[in-house]
């Protein structure tokens, strides 16, 4: 019974220590690189039909160019909705609005700008990283009630414990190697 307690403290770190980094590598495709990408504005609430959606479920995006989006609405009636929506999300885009689709244009980022989201990015990993420890800690402190209960050896004990913190250097260097994806393609001219 106690072993299997153990085991599922670590299924369950290893579950969340996961979602930790996919919601971290969300993050950073949220992070502008100078070209066109829909997952900028995929999350972006807009008040349409009377309640707040995403824009994802409200329109369709497509890159014609590098640095162009093309946003076409599945209902014409949420035009207004969805270019006040970009407008105030804070992303720094202008949409041009003919009435039908709108277009995005992202403007090339300058030096010093794409320096500024290199440390973003790793302010974000940052967090991430954290996250990971507290679920390792929360983890830890499972294993240890579960020692104290009784009925489990001194070495099965220590191996979850290793196993956890295995677990926790794994998922930390997965959002590592994601930061470094990220910074490269931002500081890549």
């Amino acid at each position: 019974m106690t072993e299997e307690l153990i085991e599922l403290v670590l299924e369950e770190s290893d579950e969340r220590m996961g979602e930790a980094v996919a919601a971290a590598r969300r993050e950073f495709s949220n992070v502008r690189t100078g070209r066109a990408n829909s997952a900028l504005l995929e999350r972006v609430p807009v008040e349409a039909y009377g309640v707040i959606l995403p824009m994802q479920e409200l329109v369709s995006f497509s890159v014609p160019e590098a640095r162009q989006l093309l946003i076409t609405p599945h209902d014409a009636a949420n035009i207004a909705a969805i270019e006040r929506a970009i407008q105030q999300s804070q992303l720094g885009l202008a949409p041009i609005n003919d009435g039908r689709v709108m277009r995005l244009f992202f403007p090339p980022l300058t030096e010093q700008r794409r320096k500024e989201l290199a440390k973003l990015v790793g302010s974000m990993a940052e967090d991430s990283r954290n996250q990971i420890r507290g679920l390792r800690r929360t983890a830890r402190k499972d294993i240890d009630e579960i020692k104290k209960d009784g009925g489990v050896s001194f070495d099965d004990i220590a191996r979850a414990t290793d196993k956890v913190d295995a677990i926790a250097r794994k998922y930390e260097a997965q959002v590592d190697e994601a930061q470094k994806r990220k910074e490269q393609e931002l500081l890549d001219v």
